[in-house]
């Protein structure tokens, strides 16, 4: 059974669905989780800035990111703990779908223009007084 492929604009669909953000600034940071993540689906906490850092809270806040870790005994019997980020892929896909929905919603909504586009000129004499 493959894995569905979690792409560019399916993160930027769900960023913009839970953050609220534009679709710019949404596939902006899309494109920055993106290249952290590379192929993987996990990423180790220790690649990341402090700063780049807050945005991966934000997507764990949001249901888009999880985290874990592994704990390994060294040679001299110190814990040592690795921290990974995650994505909760099946989140993401959901809120992307929802996205989607949204804007397929906007665009099947008449505009004015296009709702008084369609008001022949006949009918606009029928009702004047």
């Amino acid at each position: 059974m493959s894995q569905r492929i979690l792409t560019l604009e399916d993160l930027a669909m769900a960023v913009s669905n839970r953050i609220g953000v534009e679709e710019e600034d949404a596939m902006r940071d899309a494109n920055f989780v993106m290249d952290i993540f590379g192929f993987d689906d996990r990423v180790i906490d220790n690649v990341l800035e402090p700063e780049d850092r807050q945005l991966f809270y934000i997507l764990e806040e949001e249901g888009m990111l999880t985290t874990e870790r592994e704990e390994t005994t060294l040679y001299d019997g110190r814990e040592w703990r690795t921290h990974y980020w995650l994505f909760k892929r099946s989140s993401v896909f959901l809120m992307s779908e929802e996205e989607r929905e949204v804007r397929r919603r906007k665009k099947a909504q008449p505009t004015e223009a296009t709702v008084y586009g369609q008001v022949t000129d006949d009918m606009w004499a029928s009702r004047q007084i």
